[in-house]
């Protein structure tokens, strides 16, 4: 057997007045989940354990199998393992953005979605300046970076910018052992950045400059079992986002680059599906993550949000479930990893909607894709980090 799993990053909402009361999954034209999910089997999965922050850190583990109120250490130790950067016993990584504050506020967590480009300079840049051989900064992808930290402690409290938008920035600076150093960091950022061509030039041309790092997430090394230890299967992990591909790695999964891949909503959705599938000629298993839809939840934007579901649905669910049609040897799960409320511009806990079909598979009750659809699925309410068991142990002995 062959199994896709596929994430809308951030999908599940509540209802919107935009759309007339209905969430953006219940608005949107998404034909393809919905043969899903009236062909199949679901339900609602919890990702978010009560202890833990509802980052995608948190559930994409949980969506992997993995319990992470045991088995977590820090989200930047995935981001350093996707960049190929390994880390010592006495490494602290860390996440860092390029935001933009203004006046005293967090004006926009990714510097007005920089280019992967702009920010390689800048990130070499404070390289340059401030780091250090206890101290380096390695650039990623748009504004997700990682800083590498040799040496102190990890105690200290952080918060993701993403969660304080257009909030007064200072109360949710680094706290607790070790902050203090963490904020003279930042601090000495803003000061290189204030000069740095690249702001200069977006500033001319009217884009937010990215004027400050913020540092979260930190994170020391691990290990967790793989997913061929777990379930016999080799697989790969298709994203733009570092974070997912360093998951995916921990997980023994090969990480596989897609051209034009951005984490924004002009990424290449269909490239994805393709990739996924060519990975599927030879191995068992796939992870497919779009971050799209969870970027037009931080922004608040109904529409951007209902088109990234529809370009998902219709280029990489409606990609994939094509050659499901033709071919008996492969089931598709389609799920999200966390709810991203375009009223709350940040992710939330509750469970979010799943259904999969396969060979053998007997319709349920659940009609659409949708949470409130979902609530039918003959699965019930599964613990997110049970979800991957209870998939894959429809087709196969675990």
């Amino acid at each position: 057997m062959k199994f896709a799993v596929l994430i809308g990053d951030g999908m599940g909402d509540y209802p919107h007045e935009y759309f007339n009361g209905k969430t953006v999954l219940e608005a949107s034209f998404t034909p393809n989940m919905d043969w899903i999910a009236s062909n199949g089997k679901g339900g609602l999965a919890a990702t978010i354990p009560e202890s833990m922050h509802p980052g995608s850190d948190v559930a994409n583990m949980e969506l992997l199998g993995y319990d992470t109120t045991e088995k977590f250490t820090g989200r930047s130790v995935f981001e350093a393992l996707s960049m190929g950067k390994h880390l010592g016993p006495d490494d602290i990584a860390f996440r860092a953005n390029l935001v933009t504050l203004e006046n005293g506020l967090m004006k926009d967590y990714s510097a007005g979605h920089i280019t992967t480009e702009e920010a390689e300079e800048l990130m070499n840049l404070l390289d340059s300046k401030i780091g250090s051989e206890t101290l380096r900064f390695h650039p990623g992808v748009s504004y997700r970076h990682l800083m590498v930290k040799t040496g102190g402690t990890d105690q200290m409290q952080t918060t993701p910018p993403h969660d304080i938008i257009d909030q007064e920035y200072s109360p949710w600076l680094p706290t607790g052992d070790g902050g203090d150093e963490i904020r003279r960091i930042m601090d000495e950022s803003r000061s290189v950045l204030a000069d740095a061509v690249v702001n200069k030039k977006r500033i001319a041309t009217g884009k937010l400059p990215a004027n400050s790092l913020w540092l979260w997430g930190q994170g020391r090394p691990l290990e967790i079992m793989t997913i061929e230890e777990k379930f016999g299967l080799k697989g790969a992990v298709i994203s733009a986002v570092d974070l997912i591909k360093g998951i995916g790695v921990a997980a023994g999964l090969s990480s596989i680059f897609v051209p034009g891949a951005t984490g924004y909503i002009d990424t290449n959705y269909r490239g994805k599906a393709e990739a996924a599938l060519k990975v599927l000629e030879d191995d068992d298993f796939v992870y497919v993550h779009v971050e799209a839809p969870d970027e037009a939840g931080h922004n608040g934007d109904p529409a951007m949000k209902k088109q990234a579901i529809e370009d998902f649905d219709r280029e990489v669910v409606g990609t994939i479930l094509e050659s499901y049609k033709n071919r008996e040897d492969l089931a598709i799960i389609v799920t999200c990893d966390h709810r991203t409320p375009l009223v709350k511009r940040t992710h939330t806990r509750e469970s979010v909607p799943f259904a999969f079909v396969g060979p053998g598979v007997e319709a349920d009750a659940m009609e659409s894709f949708s949470e409130q659809a979902a609530e039918q699925g003959s699965s019930g309410q599964i613990i997110g980090n049970k979800l991957l068991n209870h998939f894959i142990g429809d087709f196969i002995a675990i």
